[in-house]
């Protein structure tokens, strides 16, 4: 049992913030819906906004400045820091340097500053309404984003920016719309408070809820319906041993809008330099998993697999060996391209690139064939029957 929590001061900008406006709407929004109601145009900007804001975290303060996943262009940077003020979870400084403490000691009851293992309504929402010693904030992990121009004067003017961008937003629609306090109501103060809880479940969820197809070194989950609620977010398992891939959702077939916006801008010439794990990182790590859990699935059955399973890892280790071995030499090939500029040496540079590329291809096939023998044997010892 983990020791209870130092008492610490009260932050009350963040119990107003995080509790007493979710009163204030439970309380509100029924007394005008019964006097007024809302128009369509109102709930139509609750939606759409909900997105503005959240994807302005999760491209923006998520993916772009606290990963460094990808890069952005000065007007995308604006765009998305404008989005992200929208959402009110402080600035991209505090909250980047804030996340990448977390990516360093998760799950540390007193190193992560929203770690898990303190339960369920601290990493959801409890460390922020203390000032716990874990969350405060200590810039030495961010040197980049103290350099970052438009990072730092969102910081230094961080109030008055999320005073200007909410009536730049809310105040023109509801006078377009008509109903200035249903999109003040259901744009604004609605929106603000999902937007939150959209955030806080993948601290909180994520970290409880669903599969761990990549690692279980750490409690971040894998999981589809909190991936749509956090706008691909929830593939967290993933995100936590591959954090610098601008996708959370890595198959083509997973539910990611963020990197799908990501990719747009890319292709609108917004951002470049797009990081992606290699496939074969990916697949190695699956199989990883895939073995761990096979045989701890098997052990129930009563088998001894254990040189079953010593042989196939065995082979893809020796497989990975040499695969290993092709990476350093292109490694060392790239290198002397930098010191030796000549023309022969970029046409070897060139050969290797190729020669990479090839078994890369056949790593990968080999590992897939592996993948399918793993789930054969498997399957075949659960038929089996159990030696008594």
């Amino acid at each position: 049992m983990n020791a209870p929590l130092p008492q610490a001061p009260i932050n009350w900008v963040a119990v107003f913030a995080l509790v007493v406006l979710p009163i204030v709407a439970v309380i509100a929004i029924p007394l005008y819906a019964y006097h007024h109601d809302f128009s369509l145009a109102a709930w139509i900007s609750m939606f759409v906004l909900l997105g503005v804001s959240s994807l302005g975290i999760t491209a923006g303060y998520h993916r772009l400045w606290a990963h460094r996943a990808y890069e952005a262009t000065l007007p995308l940077k604006i765009i998305l820091m404008i989005m992200g003020t929208f959402a009110v979870q402080n600035s991209i400084l505090y909250w980047g340097s804030g996340h990448r403490t977390h990516h360093r000691h998760v799950d540390d009851v007193e190193k992560d500053p929203y770690s898990i293992n303190n339960g369920f309504w601290y990493a959801h929402l409890g460390w922020m309404l203390r000032d716990y010693p874990a969350a405060e904030p200590n810039y030495k992990n961010a040197p980049d984003l103290l350099n970052d121009k438009v990072v730092m004067f969102q910081h230094k003017y961080y109030v008055p920016l999320v005073i200007a961008v909410h009536a730049a937003i809310l105040l023109p629609i509801g006078w377009a719309v008509g109903d200035v306090w249903g999109v003040l109501l259901l744009g604004g103060l609605v929106r603000l408070i999902l937007s939150h809880h959209v955030t806080f479940f993948i601290n909180s969820l994520c970290h409880m809820w669903g599969s761990r197809p990549y690692t279980d070194e750490n409690t971040a989950r894998d999981n589809f319906w909190l991936a749509i609620a956090t706008w691909g977010e929830g593939y967290h398992n993933y995100h936590h041993i591959f954090q610098y891939d601008y996708r959370n959702g890595v198959k083509w077939w997973q539910y990611d809008p963020t990197k799908w916006l990501i990719w747009s801008c890319s292709k609108l010439g917004l951002a470049k330099n797009l990081r992606r794990i290699p496939s074969f990182n990916i697949k190695k790590a699956e199989l990883a998993m895939r073995f761990k859990y096979a045989e701890q699935d098997l052990a129930v059955y009563g088998h001894n697999v254990t040189e079953d399973m010593a042989n196939v890892k065995s082979k893809i280790a020796l497989e990975y060996e040499a695969f290993t071995h092709t990476l350093n030499d292109w490694a060392k090939l790239k290198e002397q391209e930098i010191q030796i500029k000549r023309a022969a040496m970029a046409e070897k540079i060139h050969q290797m690139d190729d020669k990479l590329k090839v078994e890369f291809q056949l790593v990968e096939q080999r590992l897939s064939h592996h993948r399918e023998t793993l789930n054969l044997l498997v399957r075949n010892l659960k038929k089996a029957p159990v030696s008594q």
